[in-house]
């Protein structure tokens, strides 16, 4: 676990197995969550866990910095398949803050963008004829609710 966790935190993203890598992620969040208070004791217990001084830099450095504001979840497990040779679950195991791809597809929630798009009814296609279709519903409810 050791040297795992100090991959993790001087690659930001490793591969493993599926079991490997939800071990890690029960072994590495209370250091994460230590490394965001910056004392020589939390330091020193951290290094007890990893015995890598580079490695507690890093954690203690960009590492902790990047996580200051979440409350919990550093990490996130992705299953990538199965390895060919003996068929175990493989998996990717990353820090979610040092993750581009996610944090830059993310709409911000400033506005100006496109609504969500829900699917309404039977028919697929533009956001207008799901509103139609729901219209349409409407109109005939109170229709056959008058008929009885």
């Amino acid at each position: 676990m050791r040297n795992m966790a100090s991959a993790l935190i001087e690659h930001k993203r490793i591969n493993t197995t599926l079991a490997k890598a939800k071990a890690l992620r029960q072994y590495i969040e209370p250091l994460v969550t230590k490394a965001k208070t910056n004392t020589t004791h939390s330091r020193r217990v951290v290094f007890t866990y990893l015995h890598n001084k580079e490695a507690v830099t890093e954690l203690f450095g960009p590492v902790a910095d990047a996580v200051a504001e979440r409350p919990g979840g550093y990490t996130r497990v992705i299953r990538t398949g199965f390895r060919k040779s003996d068929g175990a679950e493989m998996a990717m195991i990353e820090f979610v803050d040092f993750n581009e791809v996610y944090e830059g597809g993310k709409s911000t929630g400033t506005g100006g963008g496109r609504s969500r798009r829900r699917r309404r009814g039977g028919r697929g296609g533009s956001s207008t004829g799901a509103e139609t279709a729901a219209t349409q519903t409407k109109k005939q409810t109170p229709k056959s609710d008058e008929e009885e």
